[in-house]
């Protein structure tokens, strides 16, 4: 489970269950005048627990869970998120009917009737612990606020993932990765380069050039460090629809080249491809 892929709606509804679990440990009834006595909680009460209390847990558990997931599990076809919203609003909807009526249909039998006991702080706290719960998983998806990263990306070393110099591309490596030491001038395989001529003058120098053209990025583009918000897709550069990876939120990943509307992304282990949806991305 990536808990960077969590948003500030799946806080909130942490933030809520806390207070519904706290509730649960309170005094379900109210009854003035009484003094010294042991209200019970909602444990010790069968509907109160099952209908409010393990309903709003177990809900908010499975909206989590769903969004921390890279592949959110199914149920007859409905996906493990829905069914912790269902349970959210189920609970919300049985905490109403308990604060209206805490003693259950008790209070209309007998000389008495209507003079039952009144909703105590714990069916206060788990009414609004299970609304916050219930709206929070309901208006993630469609709230633009809710649906930000709960916890940050952080912030990626500097951008010298080939050692010294400048990052690839945008220039030749200067002493980095595969290379003797910093600073050093590499010898290209199958000759010494000339005075005056670059890396790479020597045999073969053509072919690499001309890959070296062909890879580069735009003048204007420089290269950044970039997380997604949400697990996206990696295509090919070759424009085929199977992707080649997918990026996680909370990694870094290097943009090297202006695509379009896309972006040549590179991952970790060196895999390089086209990220075509680039909205909400964080750049480092």
């Amino acid at each position: 489970m990536n808990i960077r892929s969590l948003t500030r709606g799946d806080g909130v509804v942490i933030g809520a269950a806390v207070l519904l679990f706290i509730a649960s440990f309170l005094d379900i009834y109210s009854v003035d005048g009484a003094t010294n006595v042991d209200m019970p909680s909602a444990w010790a009460s069968g509907p109160v627990l099952l209908g409010v209390v393990l309903a709003g847990l177990i809900g908010a558990a499975l909206v989590v869970v769903s969004h921390g997931l890279p592949q959110v599990p199914k149920v007859a076809g409905i996906d493990l998120g829905q069914f912790g919203v269902a349970f959210t609003v189920f609970a919300a909807w049985s905490a109403l009917g308990n604060v209206f009526d805490p003693a259950g249909g008790i209070d209309n039998v007998g000389v008495n009737a209507g003079s039952g006991p009144d909703a105590g702080t714990g069916l206060i706290l788990s009414l609004v612990a299970t609304v916050v719960m219930a709206a929070a998983a309901v208006a993630t998806p469609l709230v633009p606020a809710l649906k930000g990263a709960l916890i940050g990306a952080p912030k990626p070393p500097a951008p010298q993932p080939y050692g010294g110099g400048q990052p690839y591309p945008g220039g030749q490596p200067q002493g980095g990765y595969g290379y003797p030491g910093a600073g050093a001038q590499p010898q290209p395989y199958g000759g010494q380069p000339q005075a005056g001529q670059p890396f790479g003058a020597g045999a073969g120098a053509g072919a690499g050039a001309g890959q070296q053209q062909a890879q580069a990025p735009a003048p204007d583009f420089s290269p950044f460090w970039f997380a997604v918000p949400v697990p996206r897709p990696l295509f090919a550069e070759d424009g085929s629809s199977a992707p080649i990876a997918e990026l996680a939120p909370g990694t870094w990943y290097l943009a090297v080249e202006q695509r379009g509307q896309g972006l040549i992304a590179q991952t970790q282990d060196g895999r390089r491809g086209v990220l075509q949806d680039t909205s909400g991305i964080q750049r480092g």
